[in-house]
């Protein structure tokens, strides 16, 4: 139970964060320092990586305690990476349509509005998707801690 209402809570923050970050961007021009800039061009290049199946350059993103939650449940680095390698989930294409970062101290939060067409279980789906990326600055590289999938009930305007 505690974590069902945890998992509500995350999910009604993750919204409200998405849609003030989305109206300052579409209110004004970003400025991106270098770091944010970085996150943003991780989280574009992992797209990349997950839909090219290139487990190896994953395996180096991923930290090794990551977590990956889903529309089917939550699992660790191992069983993404196994899962990719696989085809169990293949990310075809990620369509971004808004992004924004936050960094505080050494945790970057980076929230995509995307569109993602994949196979699962041999079956190809589109889905509008919240994403919310959680990376993790150490040893002068940053690395992916956590990856969440929350669906949208109305896809992207853009």
């Amino acid at each position: 139970m505690k974590k069902l209402i945890f998992s509500m809570f995350f999910l009604f923050v993750c919204a409200q964060l998405s849609y003030a970050q989305q109206t300052a961007a579409n209110s004004s021009t970003i400025s991106r320092t270098p770091s944010e800039q970085e996150i943003i061009n991780l989280s574009k290049d992992k797209w990349q990586w997950m839909a090219d199946k290139n487990v190896d350059k994953l395996d180096s993103h991923f930290h090794e305690k990551a977590v990956f939650v889903h529309m089917g449940g939550f699992w660790g680095k191992e069983q993404e990476i196994n899962i990719i390698k696989s085809g169990g989930i293949w990310y075809k294409k990620a369509d971004i349509h808004d992004v924004s970062v936050n960094i505080i101290d050494n945790t970057a939060v980076l929230l995509n509005r995307i569109t993602l067409l994949a196979v699962v279980g041999g079956n190809e789906v589109t889905n509008p998707f919240e994403v919310t990326e959680v990376y993790v600055h150490q040893k002068d590289s940053w690395k992916l801690a956590s990856l969440s999938f929350t669906r949208l009930l109305t896809p992207p305007t853009n």
